[in-house]
């Protein structure tokens, strides 16, 4: 059982997930939050597989909770997904950073936030068609980005390990991966670490990044 801990500051917003989780096959409730603090101390007395955390909240925000949650070193196997309805760039830029996997909508089927649950929990990042798009307009079209040094790492990946970061960039998982170019799971999470440490990486963020900077994909493009 995948248990989830599900932080939000409105009440009706943590009911309707929870009766989610509760309901979808092989996920558990670790606990609510309210805040910030309540979901950092949760994550360290119940130590969840995921925590599904809102972003606006009072006190400590949900990016200010997830930095937390990702540098201690107790919690190294507990996962955060982002459920927001927030999904400006500023936003999607800091929770990265701070460790998040990935985000989804509060808009999203319930179907859909199941399987994205299920998908962080076995490693996949996951970032929404949206949150990648925000994350492009605002820092590849930013001149603070337009280094030779993607250019020339990009040098050392193989034909499909380029297809692979392609892929990536326009915000597909591991599964989509393997499915789209006809490979297992493992293999297409094969490829994606080697590119992280072919491109020096330290998230699936960061790849986005190179993905659109070199030209593998275009801002607006799908």
């Amino acid at each position: 059982m995948i248990a989830v801990l599900i932080a939000d500051d409105q009440a009706l917003i943590r009911s309707a997930i929870a009766d989610l989780v509760t309901h979808s096959e092989g996920l558990t409730i670790a606990g609510e939050a309210a805040d910030g603090h309540q979901a950092l101390a949760l994550a360290r007395e119940r130590r969840p597989d995921l925590v599904l955390m809102d972003i606006r909240m009072p006190g400590m925000d949900g990016i200010a909770a997830t930095r937390e949650i990702c540098a201690d070193p107790a919690l190294a196997a507990v996962r955060v997904l982002v459920l927001t309805t927030f999904e400006e760039d500023e936003y999607i830029v800091a929770a990265l950073r701070a460790g998040a996997s990935g985000f989804i909508g509060k808009g999203a089927e319930r179907d859909d936030i199941a399987a994205a649950i299920r998908a962080v929990h076995r490693g996949d990042a996951l970032l929404s068609p949206t949150a990648t798009r925000t994350l492009i307009n605002r820092y590849v079209r930013s001149a603070r980005l337009h280094t030779s040094e993607p250019t020339r790492a990009l040098d050392g990946l193989t034909g499909r390990e380029a297809e692979v970061l392609a892929l990536v960039g326009t915000g597909r998982s591991n599964a989509d991966i393997a499915d789209l170019l006809t490979i297992s799971p493992l293999t297409a999470k094969t490829h994606v670490n080697r590119i992280m440490t072919k491109l020096q990486a330290h998230d699936r963020a960061q790849l986005v990044i190179a993905a659109y900077e070199n030209g593998l994909v275009q801002p607006g493009g799908h």
